[in-house]
Order: structure tokens, then C-alpha cells, then sequence
């Protein structure tokens, strides 16, 4: 069963999977698809082609535009913003020339952060609250600041990975276990 607000505007040939949920003043256009169990906030707005995967939990004040694919079971905490053209002019017609972001399964998305387009967000990875990304975003990355910068590693439970002398961390919640290795994070 799907749950929309009296308030919200959900435009006819928006595709809507079951178990969502979406709240208040939010409008979504034609051609938005988004999967089953998605929790849309407060004051949202989802573009035509944007595309969310299952279990993604948008925040209240986000933005979402053409270009913005989310898999699975990603976090998109309030305010958050995502562009969709490199150059903007407001006498020049870009339409047509969106870059494409894909923000991979699990990531999360501080409150506040920008996310400039055509800069994919790695699966797991973790963006600070504030933080404005401007490159690829590597799985399991946490990124801080202005511009983003790398300052560690997350795990899929959402903790900080401390990595010993052998390249190996546990996450303190799940117990599992990941290694390093050549800049390059992976569950073991």
C-alpha cells in the first residue's frame, strides 16, 4: 500500500512502488520512479527521471533532479542538495544536458552536504553533514568539508573503520569484518 499526504502532488506517470511513504507538501514529477518501502519527507521534490531504488529515505528539503539515480536503501538526510548541470546560466538553455549522478547502495548523505553532478557516491559511503563533493566518491569513503576531502573509512552499519597493520578493521556493531588494500575497501 502506498501512502501519500493529502498535501503532497504526485503528477500522473510517476511510478511509485509499494510500502512508500510520501509526507507532506512534497511533488513529484512524471516520470519519477521509486521503489517499494521508499519514506519521502517533508517539502520534496523529485524530478522527472529521477530514479530511487527500494528502502531510500529522503529527508525533509531535498531536491532531487534529472540525473539522480539511488540504488538501494540509501539515506538522504535534510536539506540535502544535488545539482544536475556543470555550468548554469540562467539565459542559456541547458535542458537535455544533465550530468548524471548514481549515489550506489547503502550510501548516506549528511544534512546540508552538495553533491555537484557527474560524481558518483561509491556504495557505503558516508558524506558529512555540510560537506560539498566535487569528485568521485570511492565505496565506504567518508567525506568532510568544503571541498569534500577523504578523512576515513565506514562501515555498512555506519561506524568508523580503524584498519590495523594488516589492512584489517571489524565494525564494532555488526561484527564484520573489511580489509584495505590499495585504497580500496572491501567486506571480507
Amino acid at each position: 500500500m502506498i501512502y501519500v499526504h493529502p498535501t503532497a502532488i504526485v503528477e500522473l506517470g510517476c511510478e511509485i512502488g509499494d510500502g512508500t511513504k510520501i509526507w507532506h507538501f512534497s511533488h513529484l514529477m512524471p516520470g519519477a520512479r521509486l521503489g517499494t518501502n521508499c519514506n519521502i519527507g517533508q517539502n520534496v521534490f523529485i524530478a522527472d527521471g529521477v530514479v530511487l531504488g527500494n528502502n531510500v529515505k529522503v529527508q525533509n528539503n531535498v531536491s532531487l533532479y534529472t540525473g539522480v539515480v539511488c540504488d538501494d536503501d540509501v539515506f538522504l538526510g535534510p536539506s540535502a542538495v544535488f545539482t544536475n548541470v556543470v555550468n548554469p546560466r540562467s539565459a542559456v538553455n541547458r535542458r537535455g544536458h544533465y550530468a548524471i549522478t548514481r549515489v550506489g547502495k547503502g550510501a548516506s548523505v549528511g544534512a546540508n552536504a552538495t553533491i555537484v553532478c557527474g560524481h558518483d557516491l561509491g556504495a557505503y559511503c558516508f558524506i558529512g553533514a555540510g560537506a560539498v563533493v566535487t569528485k568521485f566518491v570511492p565505496p565506504y569513503a567518508l567525506m568532510v568539508g568544503n571541498p569534500a576531502r577523504q578523512l576515513g573509512w565506514m562501515s555498512e552499519f555506519g561506524h568508523r573503520l580503524h584498519f590495523d597493520e594488516n589492512g584489517k578493521a571489524q565494525c564494532p556493531e555488526s561484527g564484520e569484518w573489511y580489509e584495505l588494500k590499495n585504497q580500496q575497501v572491501d567486506k571480507i
